[in-house]
């Protein structure tokens, strides 16, 4: 398990400094690369190279046979730049009953523009949840940008996983269900929230971690498990949602459609209209049913979707439009047209 520590740039001088570091540094990648061409010092060391062949001069070869390749030194402002890129998050490795020997790092980032986050960086398909997603981020994007919208607003979020995009959250709405399954993911969210209770502060806000299996009917209630739902929560939620959220919850089929199921079913039931926002990356696989790169855990949610949208009810109507992703980027990370 990992607690990362990701920085919030919430002002326009923090956004200009880090895109200049990203400019500065893909003009130095681009004046190397650009027009398919050796750079002056890489053509002077081909031409010298060659000369040593010509005059019979081995390669380089290492001891099982292979050639060894001389990389290009890298200058010291490829170091700074790096440097800089790499302040924004401070990975801190944590080990079984060892916790408090971190209280010190987690004293140092909490602070109003740090988010600190337990997570792991690789799992079996069952946990994934235990990782944090370039959606996740995506969305917390776009919470930090119109956060105006979502002040005191009532929220759940399905698949909350590690709980990051909650928390964001969490900063502007009223309250926050934040849900998921597994006992062991839960207690993880559950502890990221208490990490971070220092930026829903200021607000008030609240973020409440619930067991919610799409694979189920109902709300789990039993007061014997944990992380279930008292029906005082459940009518709270029911009596002023107005927004759901859910980030890189589409990569597997049955889910997708039991996603779709339970939010059919939680937004017949809310009193008020709702805004529910999907965040998620097309993941593009080689098949050999189609023999070709397809992605077809994108193309079952968006037909899912449609039926959603072209469903005759009564009572609810449903429409979809996506949202431009050209907002501010207020978490550094890698947002990539995929997304």
């Amino acid at each position: 398990v990992f607690l990362s520590c990701f920085k919030i740039l919430w002002n326009t001088e923090d956004l200009a400094s880090e895109k200049s570091v990203r400019e500065a540094t893909t003009e130095r990648d681009h004046q190397y690369r650009s027009g398919d061409e050796l750079c002056d010092r890489d053509r002077n060391n081909f031409k010298k190279e060659r000369e040593l062949s010509i005059e019979g001069v081995e390669a380089l070869i290492d001891s099982d046979g292979d050639l060894e390749v001389v990389r290009r030194p890298r200058s010291a402002s490829d170091l700074e730049a790096e440097a800089l890129l790499r302040d924004a998050v401070y990975p801190v490795i944590l080990m079984k009953g060892q916790e408090d020997a971190f209280e010190d790092e987690e004293q140092e980032y909490t602070c109003s523009d740090v988010v600190k986050i337990e997570h792991t960086m690789a799992t079996p398909l069952e946990d994934v949840g235990k990782q944090v997603w370039r959606a996740a981020f995506l969305l917390a994007d776009y919470i930090i940008f119109k956060r105006d919208t979502f002040r005191c607003c009532s929220v759940l979020e399905l698949g909350g996983g590690t709980g990051i995009t909650s928390i964001i959250m969490g900063t502007v709405a009223k309250r926050v269900y934040c849900t998921d399954v597994g006992e062991d993911l839960l207690a993880m969210c559950e502890h990221n929230v208490a990490l971070n209770k220092h930026l829903m502060e200021p607000g008030r806000g609240e973020v409440k971690v619930k067991e919610l299996d799409w694979l189920k009917d109902e709300f789990c209630t039993d007061p014997e498990a944990p992380y279930s739902w008292s029906e005082e929560e459940i009518a709270d939620l029911h009596d002023h949602c107005t927004v759901i959220m859910a980030a890189d919850v589409f990569y597997d089929d049955d889910l997708t459609d039991a996603l779709f199921r339970m939010l059919y079913k939680i937004t017949h039931n809310l009193r008020n209209s709702c805004t529910v926002y999907l965040a998620l990356e097309k993941r593009l696989n080689f098949t050999l049913r189609h023999l070709d790169v397809t992605c077809e855990a994108y193309t079952h949610f968006r037909n899912t979707l449609n039926d959603l949208e072209n469903l005759q009810d009564r009572k609810m109507k449903y429409t979809v439009e996506p949202i431009k992703l050209d907002f501010c980027q207020f978490l550094i990370y890698e947002r990539i047209e995929q997304l």
